[in-house]
C-alpha cells in the first residue's frame, strides 16, 4: 500500500513514499512516462504516415511526382541486367523479415552480454525501434490500399499494400539504429565511416525494391519516414542525454527528501562519494544524488578521481575531513584504490559498480545498476571482508580486493588498449590474450606459509580473494572474500587436451586440485569458515593436471625472469617477485540484509 506525506513548500501536495526501501519514486516514475509518450507519439506517427498515403492515393494521385512514378519504375525494369538482378536480390534481402529479426536479436544479445557494462538501454532502443516500425507498418497497410506497380515483379508479392515499403522501413529502423549506437557509443576513428555505410544500407534496400518492381518511389519514401520516425520517438524516450526515462520530475529532490523524512532510520553518517568520471555520466550522478537524498544524505560531496590519483588520495582526504561513510562509483581499479585507503579504518564502504569488470560487486551478489546498488548499500548492514596485501620489486605494497597475478592474464591487460576496451568490453582481453600464448612458460618458485619451496612452470598464476570473473568463468572457484585466506591458482595447460581441461575447470567452477594437507594450513584458524586449506603439493607435474590450487595466508613467488604482473586489473610492470598476504576483515562493506 503506497502512503503519502505532505511535501513542504507545495501547498500540502502529497509526495509518495516508495513501496520498498531503496526505490525512489523520483527514479521509478520516468519509465511509465516514457512508455506513455512512446505510445502517444506512435499514434501520431501512424496518423502522419498513413495520412500521407491516403493523400498520395487520393486527391494528389494526379499531381507530380505521383504521375511520374510509373515511368520511373518502368525505366528501372528496362535497365535490368543479370548483374543488377543479383545485386538487387542481395540488397533486398537486407530488409527481409528474417534478416532484420535475426540481426536485431544478435545485436541486442551482444549489447547485453559483450560490452563493459550491459547496455540494456541501447538494446531496448534497437528492439523497440524495430518493433515500433513494424507495428506502425501493419496499421498503415491496413489503412492505405495501394496496388503494386504494373511491371514484372521479381519477387513474390506479399498480401499487403504497396504503401509503405516494409523492407525499407525495417532496414531503416535496424541499420540507422545501429548507426546511432555506433556514433554515440564507439570512440574509434572508424566510427563515422561505419555509420555512413550503415545509413547507406536502407537507401540500397529501397532502390532494390524499386528495381525489382515491388514498390512505387513514394512507397519507399514512406518506408524511410516510418523507420526514421520510429527511431526518433524511441531514441528520445530511451537514449541517455536527452532521455524522457532518464529525466526525473522537476520536484524529484523534494519527493526524495519527503520520502527520507517519512522513513525511520538511524542518524546519518557524514558521507563522501568517490567517482571515476570516465565511467560515470551526469545522468548517473543525478540519480545517485536522488537516492542519497531519499535516504537522508543531502548535499553529499562528489569527488572525482584523476589519472594521477585513481581514488586513494581522494578517500584519504575525505577521511581527514571527517567522512564516516565512503561511496565508491567506478570499476575494479577505483574500488581497489579506495579500499587500499580504507583498509583497517573500519569506515564502511558502499559499492556502486560502474566499470568494466566490477568483480567484487558481482562476487558479492550486489545489484549492478548504480542507483539500485547505492540504495541496497545505504539500507544494508556492515560486513567485514578480507583484503589481499601485495608487493613486489618495482612497486610498493598495496591492497587488492579481487585478484592479482602474473603471466598470461597480466600480459592480456598490458596488450589491451583503452580503445579496444571501450569498443568491445571484456572480450577485448581475450583477443589480446592470443598474443601471450606465443610467450614461453614462466618458471617460478612458490613458498606458502613458510613451507617448503615449490618449483613450477606455468602460463599464469592468480592470487585470488574472489572466485569468479566475467561471463561466469571461475578461475579460482573456492575463493571467498571473507574466509580469512587467499587462494593461489597455477595454470599450466599443455597441448589441446590440457587447454580443454583447463577450460572445463573455468566453466564448471570445478573444485580444488590435488594439493595435500600440511602443517600451517589446516583450515582451523580464524575466519576460515570451515573451508579446508591445502599446502604445497609434492606430486609430479604430470599428476597435477592443467590447474593447481592452494590456499594460504602468506605466499612468496619468485620468477626466473621478469614477468608481466597485475593487481585488480591494473598492470604494475614486469618483475621477478610477488609477495602476498591476507588481511582478514580489513574492509567493511555495507550489504543488503541477508547477503552473507
Amino acid at each position: 500500500m503506497e502512503t503519502t506525506v505532505p511535501e513542504r513548500g507545495t501547498g500540502g501536495r502529497a509526495a509518495p513514499v516508495p513501496r520498498r526501501p531503496g526505490r525512489s519514486p523520483a527514479l521509478s516514475s520516468g519509465i511509465t512516462k516514457a512508455a506513455a509518450r512512446i505510445a502517444a507519439f506512435a499514434v501520431c506517427q501512424a496518423a502522419l504516415v498513413a495520412g500521407a498515403g491516403l493523400l498520395i492515393t487520393g486527391p494528389a494521385r494526379g499531381l507530380w511526382p505521383m504521375t511520374a512514378e510509373d515511368a520511373a519504375v518502368e525505366a528501372l525494369e528496362d535497365a535490368r541486367t543479370a548483374t543488377l538482378d543479383t545485386a538487387s536480390s542481395v540488397a533486398s534481402a537486407l530488409g527481409d523479415t528474417a534478416t532484420v529479426v535475426g540481426i536485431t536479436l544478435l545485436v541486442c544479445l551482444g549489447l547485453v552480454l559483450v560490452p563493459r557494462l550491459p547496455r540494456w538501454r541501447e538494446a531496448v532502443f534497437l528492439a523497440v525501434g524495430v518493433s515500433l516500425q513494424s507495428a506502425v507498418f501493419v496499421l498503415i497497410t491496413a489503412s492505405v490500399d495501394r496496388t503494386r506497380p504494373d511491371v514484372e515483379r521479381m519477387d513474390a508479392s506479399p498480401p499487403t499494400s504497396s504503401y509503405t515499403s516494409g523492407h525499407t522501413g525495417a532496414a531503416t529502423a535496424l541499420y540507422a539504429g545501429l548507426a546511432v549506437l555506433v556514433l554515440s557509443r564507439v570512440r574509434a576513428p572508424w566510427r563515422r565511416p561505419l555509420a555512413a555505410v550503415l545509413l547507406l544500407l536502407p537507401l540500397l534496400v529501397g532502390l532494390a525494391r524499386l528495381y525489382r518492381g515491388m514498390h512505387h518511389p513514394t512507397d519507399v519514401a514512406g518506408g524511410l519516414a516510418n523507420g526514421a520516425l520510429s527511431l526518433f520517438v524511441v531514441g528520445r524516450a530511451l537514449l541517455p542525454g536527452h532521455s524522457w526515462v532518464g529525466r526525473p520530475p522537476a520536484d524529484a529532490l523534494g519527493i526524495a527528501v519527503a520520502a527520507a523524512e517519512q522513513r525511520p532510520a538511524p542518524a546519518r553518517r557524514q558521507a563522501t562519494v568517490i567517482v571515476n568520471p570516465t565511467v560515470t555520466d551526469e545522468a548517473t550522478r543525478e540519480q545517485l544524488r536522488l537516492v542519497l537524498a531519499q535516504h537522508g544524505y543531502r548535499d553529499t560531496p562528489f569527488v572525482d578521481t584523476t589519472a594521477q590519483d585513481p581514488g586513494g588520495g581522494q578517500t584519504a582526504g575525505a577521511l581527514r575531513a571527517g567522512a564516516e561513510l565512503i561511496v565508491v562509483c567506478g570499476g575494479d581499479g577505483t574500488v581497489r584504490a579506495v579500499a587500499d585507503a580504507l583498509a583497517g579504518t573500519g569506515v564502511p564502504l558502499v559499492l556502486v559498480p560502474s566499470g568494466t569488470g566490477n568483480l567484487l560487486a558481482r562476487n558479492l551478489g550486489l545489484p549492478l545498476g548504480p542507483a539500485d546498488a547505492l540504495a541496497a548499500g545505504l539500507t544494508g548492514e556492515p560486513r567485514a571482508l578480507d583484503l589481499g596485501r601485495i608487493e613486489g620489486d618495482g612497486f610498493p605494497a598495496v591492497h587488492f580486493t579481487a585478484m592479482a597475478g602474473a603471466g598470461l592474464d597480466a600480459a592480456m591487460l598490458e596488450e589491451t588498449s583503452d580503445r579496444a576496451k571501450s569498443a568491445l568490453g571484456w572480450p577485448a582481453y581475450v583477443l589480446a590474450g592470443a598474443k601471450g600464448l606465443r610467450a614461453p612458460r614462466m618458471r617460478l618458485t612458490v613458498t606458502l606459509d613458510g613451507g617448503p619451496e615449490l618449483r613450477r612452470t606455468a602460463r599464469m598464476v592468480l592470487i585470488a580473494n574472489i572466485g569468479t570473473v566475467q561471463a561466469g568463468a571461475a578461475p579460482v572457484p573456492d575463493a571467498r572474500p571473507d574466509d580469512g585466506l587467499l587462494d593461489l591458482a597455477v595454470f599450466d595447460p599443455r597441448g589441446a587436451g590440457g587447454w580443454l581441461r583447463a577450460a572445463g575447470v573455468l566453466l564448471r567452477g570445478g573444485g580444488r586440485g590435488r594439493g595435500a594437507k600440511g602443517p600451517g594450513a589446516n583450515g582451523t584458524g580464524p575466519g576460515t569458515s570451515g573451508r579446508e586449506t591445502t599446502a604445497p603439493s609434492r606430486t609430479t607435474d604430470s599428476a597435477r593436471g592443467p590447474v593447481e590450487f592452494h590456499t594460504f595466508r602468506r605466499a612468496e613467488l619468485s620468477f626466473a625472469r621478469p614477468q608481466p604482473r597485475e593487481v585488480d586489473g591494473d598492470p604494475v610492470g614486469p618483475g621477478l617477485r610477488l609477495a602476498a598476504e591476507v588481511r582478514p576483515g580489513a574492509l567493511t562493506v555495507l550489504m543488503p540484509a541477508g547477503e552473507r
